[in-house]
């Protein structure tokens, strides 16, 4: 009998939000597959990533927790006895309520990240519980919170260009971003775009596959992309490149980043960067004049202390040239699909009309290793809950997390699908679903789509999805059962989406071409506007991008102070075979350091040669990969590994340090500075 078909959607961590079709027998993922090309989300193509091919390893594999677990060895050493639900939920409803007892609500701190999760289990009934009872509040500052507030800074509300639109443009400018491993629907618009006439300019350290593809490849140093950009819009200004005629009607600020970018001219920018001065200045002229063009910035702009001000400065570049108004220009941000439904609609259901409680304290995902380790904290954190993570994988200074997470006086409780090397810590782990086991919506952050994520098999074990956990817990813990229902079909009508789609269903978000940008989409910028007569919110079509603003830092470069003893930037980038640790434990990445020839043979260090790295915060022990597609100056390890990947004692982020960008508390995992030797 041959297998059974089914459509779903993935709602991993990735721009592309991809309509599957998986092969199911004896209830069992046989395969993981795309969609036939013209059914479902159009970007999906009728392929898919082959990370995502080998979820089924992860749903039925050997790793997979199946039952709840209570911890009967010492932290970190996955050392467990099986429990019942019943159980296991009254150990944690107990464990909070005595925290809440005798350290206040604050001293509970749910690090829920939860990104590669669909709509409902992300943003459902487990942030809101945790509001109920007035705990603590972790916010994302491990990723994208820089670019999302630089985002709002500039543009406001303004949506992003949509990417099937990427054809039409003839200039595309990727900085900072590697769609080959992280985006790969966007390449085979990018390669049409090309088809088409268009150039393709990549800016990013590292030759990557995307760069291997592009006519222009620049490599500033890591750290200096403000740099480059304010040396970009010095050019245009001193060549008289500025479209004043745009700047005039859609912009305010202009005289305050020119200001900025005035000591930046391309000669001084290329003795910091490291991007010859004649590249800068074609990089200009080329935006001012060649149009369409559209920029795509990426995360990696975003993970260095000079991060808030990269964004800042890079997205403004396209206002100092006009590129808006048509198809193919513009900039390519975030998407999204919840201008469909009413965000606060499931918090009134679930918390009623009453005032919420007192402001929750707020910590930092960034800095959980200062917060889980400060004797100082008023109160201290005495419960962790971590769900849709694994910071002792993932988390910056990596050595203070694990101290951390191994403190006898923190109960950690994680939910989570397989045995990670954060749930080693846990005093309970609790089984959790994946997509493929309940019903959820799946908002794409890289396609104007919704879609469902349908139930194509039964659940794996004694698993349960978020929103089951948080209606457990609620109902211990003295809340409304009624209330936290966890039923998808309810949750999904509550915010407005009801029925559920069909599988293999999009709901559209915007029309196609409906999203070009300073034509249906306008910059819409809260309070914080330049006439105090103005409204708190601007009508869309009325807003102005905010080239500067006096009330942010100043658009400067802060160079590195570790350098001059650690001379080698590591660099952490994602790859092919992991959504940042997700789907790791299948087909590990490459764990070796890798280095460029010339940074190697300065330190007698051959292809395969065991080498030591480290700085102030650890070191590992690791083998060299030689590496002519590095920049010289700059390291690589692999974003994601777990433990037992690369030297088994931990991972790059033990050598990532603990700061944050001043705009947002961005983590800063490309600040870290190493050296190397050859042991």
């Amino acid at each position: 009998m041959a297998p059974r078909l089914a459509l779903t959607a993935c709602p991993l961590d990735c721009p592309d939000g991809c309509t599957l079709q998986v092969a199911v027998e004896d209830d069992q993922l046989v395969r993981v597959g795309a969609a036939p090309k013209g059914v479902g989300n159009p970007l999906t193509a009728g392929y898919i990533c082959a990370k995502v091919k080998r979820h089924a390893q992860r749903a039925h594999g050997s790793r997979r927790v199946a039952t709840p677990l209570v911890r009967v060895g010492p932290k970190g050493d996955a050392a467990f006895r099986p429990a019942s639900w019943d159980e296991a939920l009254d150990i944690v409803a107990g464990r909070i309520t005595e925290a809440i007892a005798s350290h206040g609500p604050a001293s509970v701190a749910p690090y829920l990240y939860n990104s590669s999760a669909g709509v409902l289990a992300a943003n459902g009934l487990t942030p809101l519980l945790f509001e109920a009872l007035g705990t603590s509040h972790v916010f994302h500052g491990i990723c994208a919170a820089t670019a999302g507030e630089a985002w709002r800074s500039v543009y406001g509300r303004m949506l992003s260009t949509d990417p099937l639109d990427v054809p039409h443009a003839r200039l595309v400018v990727v900085w900072g971003a590697n769609p080959a491993v992280s985006n790969t629907h966007l390449l085979p618009l990018l390669t049409e775009a090309r088809r088409r006439g268009a150039e393709l300019v990549v800016v990013d350290p590292r030759r990557t596959a995307t760069a291997a593809r592009a006519d222009r490849w620049l490599a500033p140093r890591p750290g200096t992309d403000v740099v480059l950009a304010l040396a970009i819009a010095r050019t245009l200004s001193a060549r008289g490149l500025l479209d004043r005629d745009f700047l005039d009607a859609h912009t305010v600020g202009l005289d305050g980043l020119l200001a900025a970018a005035e000591p930046w001219t391309a000669a001084r920018a290329e003795e910091v960067c490291g991007v010859a001065a004649g590249d800068i200045e074609w990089l200009a002229e080329t935006w001012a004049t060649v149009r369409p063009a559209l920029l795509r910035p990426g995360w990696g702009l975003e993970r260095n202390r000079n991060g808030g001000a990269a964004w800042r400065a890079v997205l403004a570049l396209p206002c100092l040239v006009g590129q808006f108004g048509t198809l193919g220009s513009g900039v390519l941000g975030a998407t999204s699909a919840r201008s469909l439904f009413d965000g606060r609609a499931l918090a009134r259901a679930v918390l009623g009309d009453a005032p919420p409680p007192a402001a929750a304290r707020q910590l930092n995902m960034a800095t959980v290793a200062d917060w889980l380790t400060d004797a100082a904290l008023d109160p201290p954190v005495r419960v962790l809950v971590v769900q849709g993570a694994n910071p002792a994988a993932t988390a910056p200074d990596q050595k203070a997390v694990l101290t951390g997470l191994a403190r006898e006086d923190v109960f950690t409780l994680v939910h989570e699908q397989v045995l990670t090397d954060t749930a080693r810590f846990a005093d309970v782990v609790l089984p959790a679903t994946t997509h493929f086991e309940a019903d959820d919506l799946v908002d794409s952050y890289g396609t104007y789509t919704l879609q469902r994520a349908a139930p194509v098999i039964g659940r794996v074990g004694q698993a349960r999805t978020n929103d089951e956990l948080a209606a457990g817990l609620a109902v211990r813990l003295g809340l409304d059962a009624e209330r936290f229902d966890p039923t998808p079909a309810r949750l999904a009508a509550i915010v407005g989406v009801a029925p559920l789609p069909e599988p293999g269903e999009v709901v559209p978000v915007r029309p196609p071409e409906a999203t070009v940008q300073f034509r249906d989409t306008f910059p819409s910028h809260r309070s914080r506007d330049t006439a105090a007569s103005e409204p708190a919110v601007r009508p869309e079509g009325t807003g102005r991008a905010r080239l500067w603003d006096p009330a942010l830092a100043p658009l400067d470069y802060v160079a590195a102070p570790e350098g001059d003893r650690f001379p080698l930037a590591l660099l952490t980038p994602a790859t092919p075979r992991s959504i940042s640790s997700l789907l790791a434990e299948i087909e590990p990445p490459d764990g070796g350091l890798h280095l460029h020839p010339e940074d190697a043979a300065a330190r007698g260090i051959a292809e395969g040669g065991r080498v030591r790295v480290w700085n102030d915060l650890g070191e590992l022990e690791l083998e060299a990969r030689l590496d002519a597609d590095l920049r010289p100056g700059v390291a690589t390890l692999p974003k994601g590994q777990w433990f037992e990947h690369g030297d088994g004692r931990a991972t790059a982020n033990l050598l990532a340090p603990g700061h944050v960008d001043v705009l947002a508390g961005g983590a800063c995992f490309n600040d870290a500075r190493v050296e190397v030797a050859l042991l």
